[in-house]
């Protein structure tokens, strides 16, 4: 497991709705990031992945997961979950596993009373940086430039999170954004 806590608040121009936590499921690795809308200001709590064993069985890898994300959720209690949505996969044995993952999330919010919601990947990408189709690398740049974070955020499960949650915060400020 990996995690990167700024040490200062990080700001845009968005106003206040509490503390996002974004998702970038996945069952090897899986991206997090809380960021807490603070009206003119948007600070980031802290982002990183879970990581589980390669070779371990699909229910320690998912508790692998899950363990430190109901941590985080304990820690932080964000008002806001918000996941990116399933995507068509080639492998439909990855899609299955990556659907285990992705209840034992969701599992997770409603236990708390966290207000689910999901964002396709091309909605995040428009949301964060105005194309669709971006690539990996235009979103950890943009993630940098609008959350001013000192370093490109890293790895891409990470930054995937970081935008998750601001796609998400950003699309509760506009209702006529598309999910």
């Amino acid at each position: 497991m990996s995690t990167t806590t700024p040490n200062s608040p990080k700001t845009s121009d968005l106003r206040q709705g509490g503390i996002w936590l974004g998702i970038d499921p996945g069952s090897r690795v899986t991206g997090y990031a809380l960021l807490e809308d603070l009206g003119q200001r948007v600070r980031v709590l802290e982002y990183g992945v879970f990581r589980a064993k390669e070779g371990d069985p699909l229910e320690s890898r998912i508790l692998q997961i899950a363990t430190p994300l109901k941590q985080r959720i304990e820690q932080y209690r964000p008002d806001h979950l918000v996941m990116e949505s399933a995507f068509v996969q080639k492998n439909v044995r990855s899609a299955l596993v990556l659907g285990h993952v992705r209840g034992a999330v969701m599992l997770l919010a409603a236990q708390e009373g966290i207000p689910f919601s999901e964002l396709s990947p091309a909605s995040v990408k428009q949301a964060v940086t105005g194309k669709g189709a971006a690539d990996k690398q235009t979103v950890a740049w943009m993630m940098q430039r609008h959350l001013q974070l000192v370093e490109l955020p890293s790895p891409a499960d990470a930054s995937d999170a970081l935008a998750i949650a601001w796609a998400g915060l950003t699309a509760s400020r506009n209702p006529l954004a598309g999910r």
